[in-house]
């Protein structure tokens, strides 16, 4: 049976649904879960365990048998350690069929076949009764059924019906509590991720100003949380408006509703400022007395951040208010958080709503279409007015008072760019609907909709008609596509360089006029753990699941490169930045493959990760933008990245492997660029490590 699954397709710029193997998603779940980074969570794993030592024990001494039920057992981890601390039998439930089957093959390569069931099941379909799943329901629920935002994964509608259906009441649960905290702050550079900032263009008429449209301005964004290493955000970043104050907490031994709620905390502000961000993470207590405590604080609200613990399946949560509001020192008011059974959002009022009885705000919806057509980076990426005004100082190398310009690129500002800089004539395509729409608005907002003229249509469907009969003299573009994932998937540009061929004139200027894809070799900081074999896990062996993560990442994703946005991942260089392919968009796509083969040295002693690979645009010869590497001084180890972009990574098959100095080695690369399907395909091989080995 084959599957349908949907991939990039650079040649065309859109997503595709392609048959694969019906095992494909299976492995590419697999391989790029979080499972070896929970494994490798030791802050975790040892809270879990001492929390289900205690429950167990609590059960004990109350003179009753330990009866456990585990949903979403993953591995069986977590089951084990409880027949370890002496339950009299756990029942493991694991939806995902794979990790069900490994969790048997596990649960028996340690011993405990006899005291733990897998069952592959969704926990609202487990039975309860002789002929069901589980003869009785039972006294200890264990669960790990978390993620960033605590509830995204549909974890109080498991416990809602897990109590009512599979346990006892008042049982024993393993966490015993989770609190969710929140900080207001005002953050210039948080609330570039939100809303579109004006943009300065300085003109020979002096300087002209993009706004943003009023809808946009009032437009509550996008109702999804952005989750992300809040530890890589500098406090110099923002200013603490509140204090971190306890929002909301679950106790999960108790009967758990999925119901939407509101939960509000009354405060004064620390400082005078502009309320615009909320930061938030939580904590699960695993007993009762909140002695065992795991905590998702970032460092600055840590009560150890020496003992912080590095973990990429749980980070912390950007929330943005609908509105920016002014607050004042030393005036109340309340900071209110909204959830629903999988979402939670906030909002800044003057009194609590439980006393002035207001309906509680529904879950924000983007209505401007700005924040269904541009991710948080690329709000950031939009918002940055140095990135601008390279763009500006490219475009005066280049235009001409008469210069007919086409603009290709998904919902971009370079059209508003080229009229103010005097172009004659300037198109601009606009490929969804979305964009159209926000265009149009941005336009309407700058009294340029007869100025700039929008051709909703693919790139390679535009008709000299559509240009008005003229040819195009400047085709532009940052290039920036919505479906691109990888750096060189928005090579789309060149595909659409290439279908546009006979609209432009002679002697046309393509900006940017190339393309080239960099690579580095790196050490990284703790990344490198999703990626690690994980062998034995807190006296338990895991070496199964090691094996099937290998296994998957051998049925194809070994061979690709990742996205990962390494601002948020610190990492230091071991090579010098080196220059792999280059793509020349002043002519067509060629029809042969452009393939190149070579070594990086390795200079710097650590451990070789993975390399990152990167595209760099140039849109003169004066002028290059980099989606990757930022600065690369030979004194400087530590990288510095683009923090609007994800790069793509390229984990080695042997992650440990040192580079000691005095010892000199190298890793070979062949990388190759297939034109028909517009794919990059590489293969890194680290040279042999001789007595220096892994």
């Amino acid at each position: 049976m084959k599957v349908f699954c949907g991939r990039a397709n650079p040649t065309t710029g859109s997503v595709e649904w392609l048959e694969e193997d019906e095992h494909y998603d299976y492995h590419q779940e697999i391989a790029r879960s979080s499972y070896a980074d929970m494994l490798h969570d030791k802050d975790r794993n040892i809270k879990y365990y001492q929390g289900i030592r205690a429950a167990v024990s609590r059960v004990k001494d109350r003179g009753q048998k330990a009866l456990v039920l585990d949903i979403g057992t993953g591995t069986g981890l977590l089951s084990m350690m409880a027949v370890t601390a002496g339950a009299d039998f756990c029942y493991a439930i694991e939806v995902f069929k794979p990790m069900a089957d490994a969790a048997v093959k596990i649960v028996e390569k340690n011993g405990f076949t006899d005291k733990i069931k897998i069952i592959n099941k969704h926990s609202t379909e487990v039975t309860i009764g002789p002929d069901g799943d589980m003869p009785c329901r039972a006294n200890i629920l264990i669960t790990e059924l978390f993620d960033t935002e605590l509830i995204g994964e549909g974890a109080l509608p498991s416990y809602e019906h897990a109590h009512r259906h599979l346990v006892q009441e008042n049982c024993e649960a393993v966490p015993h509590r989770a609190t969710v905290y929140a900080q207001l702050v005002e953050s210039r550079r948080m609330w570039s991720w939100n809303k579109l900032f004006p943009v300065r263009v300085q003109t020979s008429r002096g300087e002209q100003v993009i706004v943003p449209p009023l809808e946009l301005e009032r437009c509550p964004g996008a109702p999804s949380v952005y989750d992300i290493q809040l530890n890589q955000v500098s406090p110099t970043d923002f200013t603490a408006l509140s204090d971190v104050m306890p929002m909301f907490s679950v106790d999960f031994s108790k009967q758990v509703s999925s119901s939407a709620a509101c939960h509000s905390r009354q405060f004064e502000p620390l400082a005078s400022g502009r309320a615009q961000v909320v930061l938030s993470w939580w904590d699960i207590e695993m007993d009762p007395e909140g002695k065992i405590k795991c905590t998702m604080a970032p460092f600055w609200a840590h009560s150890d951040p020496e003992d912080l613990q590095w973990r990429d399946h749980w980070m912390q949560c950007v929330y943005f208010l609908p509105q920016e509001e002014p607050v004042v020192q030393g005036s109340s008011l309340c900071l209110v958080a909204h959830h629903d059974d999988y979402c939670v959002w906030y909002s800044l009022q003057k009194t609590s709503p439980e006393k002035n009885g207001r309906v509680y705000p529904a879950r924000p919806v983007c209505d401007c279409q700005a924040h269904l057509l541009w991710n948080r980076p690329r709000f950031g990426e939009i918002n940055d007015q140095d990135r601008t005004d390279q763009y500006v100082q490219a475009l005066r190398t280049v235009l001409k008072p008469a210069s007919v310009c086409l603009c290709v690129s998904d919902g971009s500002l370079l059209s508003l760019l080229a009229h103010h800089l005097g172009a004659e004539q300037v198109f601009t395509v606009e490929n969804s609907a979305a964009s159209h729409r926000l265009m149009r608005k941005i336009f309407k907002a700058n009294h340029l909709e007869d100025k700039i003229n929008i051709i909703e249509k693919r790139p390679e469907l535009v008709t000299s008609a559509d240009l008005k009969g003229k040819k195009v003299s400047l085709l532009l573009g940052e290039p920036f596509f919505t479906t691109s994932l990888l750096p060189w998937h928005n090579l789309y540009f060149w595909y659409v360089r290439t279908a546009v061929d006979q609209q432009l004139g002679p002697g046309a200027v393509v900006m940017p006029q190339a393309a080239s894809l960099h690579a580095v070799v790196v050490e990284f900081r703790d990344l490198w753990r999703i990626r690690s074999p994980c062998g034995d896990c807190e006296g338990f062996d895991v070496h199964i699941m090691d094996d099937m993560i290998k296994r998957a990442l051998d049925f194809k994703e070994s061979k690709e490169a990742e996205p990962h946005p390494l601002w948020e991942y610190p990492c230091r260089r071991l090579s010098e930045p080196q220059q792999i392919l280059t793509f020349d968009f002043r002519h067509p796509v060629p029809l042969h493959p452009v393939r190149a083969e070579g070594s990086i040295e390795l200079k710097r002693p650590g451990r070789s990760h993975g390399a990152v690979l990167w595209m760099e645009y140039h849109l003169t010869p004066d002028s290059t933008i980099s989606t990757g590497l930022l600065e690369s001084a030979e004194d400087k180890e530590d990288c510095c990245w683009n923090p609007h972009c994800k790069q793509a990574v390229y984990f080695f098959t042997s992650p440990d492997c040192r580079v000691l100095r005095g010892s000199p080695r190298t890793v070979s690369y062949a990388v190759e660029f297939h034109p028909r399907t517009g794919d990059v395909t590489m293969d890194f091989t680290l040279s042999d490590t001789g007595e220096d080995g892994c």
